[in-house]
Parts: structure tokens; sequence; C-alpha cells
């Protein structure tokens, strides 16, 4: 109990201490960070905060890395939106009684996109491809036997041809287990330094007005404005039924406050047969103006072989309504080695 007090002292004093503020809405940047990753966590919308683990826990909430009992790799692959396309890697190890380590990196492909200019709006011939990349280093322990904490340092880059913004940012994540059955997590993402585009490309070479012919250009700089990075505090609850012995169905609701637009309820559900086969669905929520939300429902399923030697493989997949565009499709290959 004396735990449990302690778990909700440190809610209490993060949710105080995160409190939105209504004027920033809609004012960040680095959106990169809000793609989710995994599958799983994917067509559950991202709700079983609480009791996820594994390298796929790290986005969500990096104290689920802290149940990982040996070495875990995972690569995942996001069909987006407007022919963007997602990737990440994770690769995570216990170490004992020194904790959990793990190492994640995630990029975005934009394909080729023409280059234009004021003199050629139709285009230059040319052809350029932005590059977003986050990677992070995660650590994360299993502080008794039912508090796992855990913490993730991420790097931040985003480069358009001659002209970039890096910075970087810090998650952190509590879980606290109840019983096998019941469990609850926090988490707060992104929480980092401002960040700034500079480059070559903000420059401009003009010859100044009223100055005498051939007496050569000066160079004009665009002046950019910092921008924030989109932070969230995150709290969830999640509740496993054992049917029988080989049927088990979960369910898990999370709550997102928001720095920078409106807040989410996320709802999940995931069914599974002997830990093999697996059944999941999701649905993501607006608390306010929820009709301009373009996420809506997911599902998914998943299948898991046990092999000799301790080595498992897990194959994942995740459709996830998208309104305007097109649906999203989420493919995870993980490893496992005990």
């Amino acid at each position: 109990m004396k735990k449990l007090l302690i778990f909700v002292t440190i809610i209490a004093f993060t949710v105080t201490l995160f409190a939105g503020d209504a004027a920033r809405k809609g004012t960040s940047g680095a959106d990169q960070l809000l793609i989710p990753v995994g599958a799983r966590s994917i067509a559950t919308a991202g709700a079983f905060l609480g009791e996820m683990s594994g390298v796929e826990a790290i986005y969500y909430n990096p104290a689920g890395l802290g149940s990982l009992t040996g070495t875990q790799a995972m690569f995942d692959y996001n069909q987006f939106i407007a022919d963007i396309n997602v990737s990440y890697l994770a690769i995570g190890s216990n170490l004992g009684e020194l904790g959990n380590l793990a190492l994640t990196y995630k990029t975005i492909s934009f394909g080729e996109i023409p280059v234009t200019t004021a003199d050629n709006p139709d285009g230059t011939g040319q052809t350029y491809s932005p590059t977003y990349l986050t990677a992070g280093l995660t650590y994360s322990k299993q502080l008794t036997d039912r508090v796992v904490a855990g913490a993730t340092f991420k790097v931040i880059y985003e480069g358009i041809m001659n002209t970039s913004a890096s910075g970087w940012a810090l998650d952190f994540g509590v879980q606290y287990h109840f019983n096998k059955n019941l469990s609850i997590g926090v988490a707060v993402a992104n929480i980092g330094d401002n960040m700034k585009y500079t480059g070559a490309d903000l420059q401009t070479k003009l010859q100044p007005n009223f100055t005498a012919y051939g007496s050569g250009n000066a160079v004009y700089e665009s002046v950019t404005e910092y921008f924030q990075i989109p932070s969230y505090f995150e709290m969830s609850g999640s509740y496993k039924f054992l049917l029988d012995e080989n049927n088990h169905v979960g369910f898990a609701a999370t709550f997102r406050n928001n720095n920078n637009m409106e807040d989410l309820l996320r709802l999940g559900m995931e069914y599974s047969f002997m830990d093999m086969l697996y059944l999941r669905g999701g649905y993501n929520y607006q608390l306010e103006n929820s009709s301009d939300y373009i996420y809506s429902w997911a599902a998914g399923a998943g299948v898991k072989w046990e092999m000799l030697d301790g080595v498992s493989i897990m194959f994942d997949y995740a459709y996830r309504e998208v309104d305007v565009f097109d649906a999203n499709n989420i493919f995870t290959l993980t490893l496992g080695l005990k």
C-alpha cells in the first residue's frame, strides 16, 4: 500500500506539472514524434500502457522494457498517409542486475519531391527527399516485484535539402502491476528543447536597391522561429480476463493530455489463444472537436512461434482507419532470444 501511495503521488504531481495550455494548440512541430510504431500497439490504439512489455513498449512507455528477460529485436514498417512510409528498428537486452538497455531508430521516407523556385514554379527538373529521423537510448529496470520504471533519451533530426533542425527529448514512464491481471501505467513523452530551422537554403542573394550597378549582391537570410515539440502525458489501466487455460482477453483504456491539441481517450482489446494467436481492436476518440480528428478505429492480428533453444518469432499486422487519407497498414516482425 505504501508503494501504491508513492506511485499515485507521482501521478498527481506529474499531471499538475504537465497541465496543458490552450494557447499552444497547433503551435508545435516535429510531428514525426507522434507517428506510432508496432502493429500490436496500433491495433489496440496504444491503450495497453500499463501492461505492454518488450521493445515495442519503448515508444509508448519505456518502463515496459524492464519486463524483457532476454534479447529482443523488432522491425516495424508503416504505410502511412500520402505515400509516406515509416520504418522503425528496436534492439533491447536484459543486463541482469544492471537493468535493461535498448536502442531505437525511426526514419521516414517521403519519396522524391520536385524542386520548385520562384522562377520555376513548375519545377527545375531536380528532386529532393527530406530526411526525418529519431534515434533513442532506453534504460529500464524492475524496481520491485510490482513496479517497473524506464526512461528514453532521443535525438531528433529534420533536414530539407540544405536546411535542417535538430533537438533532443526525454520520455519516462512507470508501470504498477497489482497482480498478473491488473496493471496501471503513466508516461510522459517528448520533454525537450525547442527546435529551429537553419541552413544555406534560407539565404538569398539580391542587389540592394539604390546601389550603383556592379556593386555586388547582398546576402539576406530568412529568420525562422523556434518551435516546441509535441509533449504529452498519459495514464492507463488494463485488465486481463483468464477465461480458461488457453483463452485470455484483455481490455485497456488510456487518457492522453496533449500540450498542443485536444486531449484523447484510447480504448483497446486483445484476445489471445494459447499465447500464440491474437486478435485485436482499438478506438481513438478526441474529447473536444472530435469530428476534426482523422483517426478512429483500428484492428489487427498476430501469430507467435516458439522455437527450439529459446528463440521466438512473432508477426503482427494492424489496419488503422484514417479520415480523408488512405488507411494505414502496419507490419511488425519481432525476434526474441531467452
